[in-house]
């Protein structure tokens, strides 16, 4: 197989500062390992009043969680995960589940004030479902963005039973659970070497 290599990319080309780039993506990892230092529910607070204003379609913010702290909870948690997320499940001081709102039309005439009739665009319990899934795994992908800029690291994990978590977590409620993230200050060893990365060249053409 030939290498695909491409020309470096100048970060002034990008209008956020270097630094920043550096702590939202090129020297962010996925975190495998945690120190014992807490993580307050005000520190998810102020992650949330920035990652509020991700785009989601019809501004349908179908995104719903629970923050599970150690204790009972988490231990039901850890039981819920595929074997090799459990130990660092078990481990980080914040776990989040992220799920899906499958009733997230629901809101749609308080968010869409503008379009009374939103609620309809989604009477399709199909499209209901699509649309959930989409603009929540959206929201999700602005929330991992979120806890890095506020200096934690996060370690998001689909590896579990999810109708297990949704019975467990979410027993009255429609959600589906799509995403766990352990959340918290990464330990020494808590990244794994960079894997590689697919080329722009590979990714993206223009017509």
């Amino acid at each position: 197989m030939i290498p695909v290599t491409s020309a470096p990319v100048s970060p002034d080309l990008l209008s956020l500062a270097s630094a920043a780039q550096d702590l939202l993506f090129r020297e962010a990892h996925t975190a495998h390992a945690f120190t014992d230092e807490p993580v307050g529910e005000e520190a998810i607070a102020a992650v949330f009043d920035l990652i509020k204003y991700a785009p989601t379609s019809l501004n349908s913010q179908p995104l719903r969680g629970v923050l599970v702290r150690p204790g009972a909870a988490r231990e039901r948690l850890v039981e819920l995960m595929n074997p090799n997320n459990r130990a660092k499940t078990g481990q980080a001081p914040l776990t989040a589940i992220l799920a899906a709102d499958l009733d997230f039309h629901e809101t749609l005439p308080r968010l869409v004030p503008h379009l009374p009739n939103a609620r309809d665009f989604f009477a399709d319990p199909k499209t209901r479902h699509e649309g959930a899934v989409l603009n929540a795994a959206l929201q999700i992908g602005y929330f991992v963005l979120g806890v890095r800029a506020a200096g934690l690291a996060a370690g998001p994990m689909s590896g579990f039973d999810a109708e297990g978590v949704a019975k467990e977590f979410f027993p009255d409620e429609p959600y589906r659970p799509l995403v766990v993230v352990n959340i918290g200050h990464p330990a020494p060893d808590a990244f794994r070497p960079r894997a590689p990365r697919l080329e722009f060249t590979e990714v993206f053409r223009t017509v």
